[in-house]
């Protein structure tokens, strides 16, 4: 099934989107690809500004589970349909009505969700267009690269309803932006514009349109060798919480199942020759 947006349609270039996967009617997450080799997952629960409920987790997730068993995604960009929100955090009206042990599982399963997406093989880009609070900007600081548009507010506001990040935000933003600055946002529940959040280090950028500048980045990771960037997300992500010596030894393992593929040679091809590379994954 064929599903469009008029923001998606917002760049210049036509970007021949079709579903990867059967989208049913009234979903609340489903996927997009583009022909050049993005992918799109798009968050659609305006009722309840993309507050994390069953069904969205669900869906979500059978998402990430696509892409990462797709030979045809080479950049994930994660965004919302709804104006004025990335995704509102959990979905407290659901969450009242959760027994104690329905929580635990609801958290668990939210957490695993998240890491399924670190870990994907592919680059991941969260355009951050709107309120990005708790769960949602937990569902950002999973992906590679963040961006904020110009509405963006961004936080982990858990405190102030008595609980704590439960979805990875007490690990992730320290890791990100430094333990001080993690206590501080934390502690005091603060949320903050895109400007504030590029200072403090949670996006890479603050821009009018988080979905275009999105975009935009995808588009300039695409020329690259597919296989490089797989192996360089691979060795950033397991060698930079390891001393020195022991990342090194990670970038070595995965620089060497670069040298036997095809790209590579290619790439020593096309630059004696000088002209642009035609690499095929």
């Amino acid at each position: 099934m064929f599903r469009t947006s008029s923001r998606l349609f917002s760049i210049q270039r036509p970007l021949g989107l079709r579903s990867i996967h059967k989208v049913a009617t009234g979903a609340e997450a489903y996927l997009e690809h583009r022909a050049d080799g993005i992918s799109i997952l798009n968050l659609n629960r305006p009722a309840a500004k993309n507050a994390l409920s069953v069904k969205l987790l669900k869906e979500f997730r059978e998402a990430i589970d696509t892409v990462r068993f797709s030979s045809e995604s080479r950049v994930l960009i994660v965004q919302s349909l709804v104006p004025g929100v990335f995704c509102a955090g959990a979905d407290l009206k659901e969450r009242v009505t959760m027994t104690p042990s329905q929580v635990t599982e609801f958290l668990y399963n939210l957490r695993q969700t998240y890491r399924e997406l670190e870990t994907l093989p592919i680059p991941t880009i969260a355009a951050i267009d709107g309120a990005a609070l708790g769960g949602g900007l937990e569902m950002a600081l999973a992906c590679d690269i963040r961006i904020a548009g110009a509405g963006a507010k961004i936080g982990l506001p858990e405190t102030r309803l008595a609980i704590i990040p439960g979805a990875g935000g007490t690990q992730r933003l320290p890791r990100l932006i430094g333990i001080p600055k993690a206590k501080e946002l934390i502690y005091t529940a603060a949320v903050l514009d895109a400007k504030k959040a590029h200072d403090f280090g949670i996006v890479n950028h603050a821009s009018e349109s988080a979905f275009e500048k999105a975009i935009e980045v995808a588009e300039s990771i695409l020329p690259q060798g597919p296989v490089a960037v797989r192996m360089a997300k691979s060795a950033i992500d397991r060698g930079a919480h390891l001393d020195i010596d022991s990342g090194l030894e990670v970038e070595q393992a995965y620089y060497a199942r670069v040298i036997p593929t095809e790209d590579r040679l290619e790439g020593l091809k096309a630059f004696k020759e000088k002209r642009k590379p035609i690499y095929k994954g």
